[in-house]
């Protein structure tokens, strides 16, 4: 893999993000941002942010296939490429069928999409893969620098690592919540997961593959999966619930801190001084 994202990098909505907070994570010693949601194909948020840091990565999690043409992405991605050699990572996928109504066949519109970044010579090692089940993680490994997991806990990390094997790119993302009150930490992440993720039927299969059951998955989320999928108490105990992805095979994860409206940055100080970046 060209791109270096260190251990621990930060996930946030591309509404979210700007030059500015850019250069402030950097400053904090997070080793990449990821562009959460499904940016515009120009992908010039990306630039922007490359522009106002001098070493940080920048990844997109993701670029929607069904959006986004494959040409258009490789473009982005050979510009931005040509201009910031080797800190921009290009995460693809296909997010959701209830989301896009011309949506068939998901499996073959990954390897259509990636057929094309070929063609485009977008190489191996500059593009990663959305990914939850398992046909799709070795597709990842076989296709791209490695898997970009969403929504997913250390658990799945493991069995994720056993499936692309030791030397793929293996980077989840983690929803985060610094609040010492479990209640109040709740009511914050339940409804990020709830809605849609618990709507959603790839998200929810992969729960269960997972184990949990059909009642954790209804009526918002039981309190034990929604601790599981949103860490949560003081900034030391969510470090080591985003360690844990480490420990279980991740070479890489990315904190989501809610609530996304919020200002991140007072949290990722906190998170940035436990995790001792710096």
């Amino acid at each position: 893999m060209t791109v270096e994202l260190g251990r621990y990098g930060v996930w946030r909505g591309a509404a979210g993000l700007s030059p500015e907070l850019a250069a402030e994570v950097e400053a904090l010693g997070y080793g990449a941002i990821w562009i959460g949601g499904s940016p515009p194909g120009d992908l010039a948020l990306a630039e922007s942010m490359l522009a106002a840091t001098q070493h940080i990565a920048v990844a997109t999690g993701i670029v929607n296939m069904w959006t986004t043409a494959a040409e258009e992405a490789a473009a982005s991605y050979h510009r931005i490429e040509a201009a910031y050699p080797g800190r921009f990572l290009l995460g693809v996928g296909i997010g959701h069928p209830e989301a896009i109504k011309e949506y068939r066949k998901p499996y073959d519109m990954i390897v259509d999409y990636l057929d094309r970044l070929d063609a485009a010579k977008v190489p191996v090692e500059g593009r990663a893969l959305a990914a939850l089940g398992p046909k799709v993680l070795a597709l990842s490994a076989e296709r791209t620098a490695g898997a970009h997991p969403y929504l997913t806990t250390p658990e799945h990390t493991r069995e994720a690592r056993k499936i692309l094997g030791e030397g793929t790119l293996l980077a989840p993302e983690h929803k985060v919540v610094l609040d010492t009150d479990p209640e109040r930490a709740r009511a914050i992440g339940r409804p990020v997961v709830e809605k849609p993720y618990l709507g959603l039927r790839n998200y929810v299969s992969n729960l269960k593959r997972l184990g949990w059951s059909d009642e954790d998955v209804a009526d918002g989320g039981s309190d034990q999966l929604i601790d599981a999928l949103v860490a949560h108490g003081d900034a030391d105990a969510v470090a080591a619930r985003l360690t844990e992805h480490l420990d279980a095979g991740a070479d890489h994860v990315c904190a989501q801190v809610l609530p996304n409206g919020d200002d991140p940055l007072p949290a990722l100080r906190e998170l940035a001084e436990a995790l001792k970046l710096r």
